[in-house]
């Protein structure tokens, strides 16, 4: 379980709830690699994945995406990958309209500069090796063979993995796929890297291995934006938080230590949620993760969401 000062308030007005959010680094001169003003994204003229987002994020910064489950957090990954244009609204990324790059215009050039590990890395393992799946994107360069082995064998020491290149993706478990499929994007030598649910479904170990390496890679200065349901590995991989509701909105824009704090926040983006547990005729309020295994007996549990 994450440890929560549940009595912790903040006075910080970023993580005050809002339909437009000023950032931090919003005061900064510096041109923002992603602008995001009103934006919407509509699947299939009917289902809304966003509503109205506005967001900066400059070069360097580590940003998590924080919000539970069908809260749109993949979509947005997805708007910043150039993979779909918002419905409505406007964005830029790298200083190109994304509705050209999502149509095709330059899309080769923005690819090498920001990559997009998916939250199943079966989606990005298609070779019969896993030094293959990281040779693929050097090889549509057009680089030499001395060159491609020399970027392959420094995005396997990255994820530390070299021990691996010769195994076929479907022998890995699921937390080598995940440091395969992260490698084969660094590759590419991009400098944004998106991150979509990193650590869902990995073991205790295997989980904070990822996010150690995950925090080196955001050392070493590339802009770094991770979306996750995770609380414990916030304070880790981020210096900037982004709460999106299960509205589809930008609930608030803050640190790390500012929005876990703020229970009232993390409760109403349905990041916790509150177990009363009756002990006599006393009730104790406990928050929990959403998805925290929680063992109980219904007789003496009561759940107020």
């Amino acid at each position: 379980m994450t440890m929560i000062d549940t009595d912790a308030r903040t006075t910080d007005p970023m993580v005050e709830p809002a339909t437009a959010v000023e950032t931090a680094s919003a005061a900064t001169d510096v041109e923002p690699v992603f602008h995001l003003r009103g934006v919407r994204y509509v699947y299939g003229r009917r289902q809304v994945a966003l509503d109205g987002i506005d967001l900066d994020i400059r070069p360097g910064e580590r940003v998590v995406l924080l919000g539970a489950n069908g809260s749109g957090k993949s979509t947005l990954l997805k708007l910043l990958d150039g993979i779909v244009s918002p419905t409505s609204g406007t964005m830029t990324a790298l200083g190109r309209d994304i509705a050209a790059v999502a149509g095709g215009l330059d899309a080769f050039a923005f690819h090498r500069e920001v990559g997009l590990v998916f939250q199943d890395p079966d989606i990005q393992l298609f070779s019969a090796t896993v030094f293959d799946d990281v040779a693929f994107g050097p090889l549509q360069l057009g680089l030499t063979q001395d060159e491609v082995k020399a970027r392959v064998d420094e995005a396997l020491a990255a994820m530390e993995i070299a021990h691996l290149a010769d195994r076929a993706p479907f022998e890995l478990s699921g937390g080598e796929k995940k440091r395969a499929a992260i490698a084969s994007v660094l590759s590419l030598r991009p400098d944004v890297v998106l991150l979509d649910e990193p650590t869902a479904s990995l073991d205790p170990r295997t989980k904070w291995v990822l996010v150690t390496l995950i925090r080196k890679l955001g050392d070493q200065g590339r802009t770094l934006v991770t979306a996750t349901h995770e609380l414990d590995i916030v304070p880790i991989i981020a210096e900037r938080v982004v709460v999106i509701g299960e509205e589809r909105r930008i609930l608030a824009d803050g640190t790390p230590e500012s929005i876990l704090a703020d229970r009232d926040l993390l409760v109403r983006a349905n990041l916790i949620h509150e177990h009363l547990h009756e002990q006599g005729r006393t009730i104790h309020v406990h928050p929990h993760e959403v998805d925290e295994h929680h063992p109980h007996d219904e007789a003496t549990h009561r759940h107020p969401i």
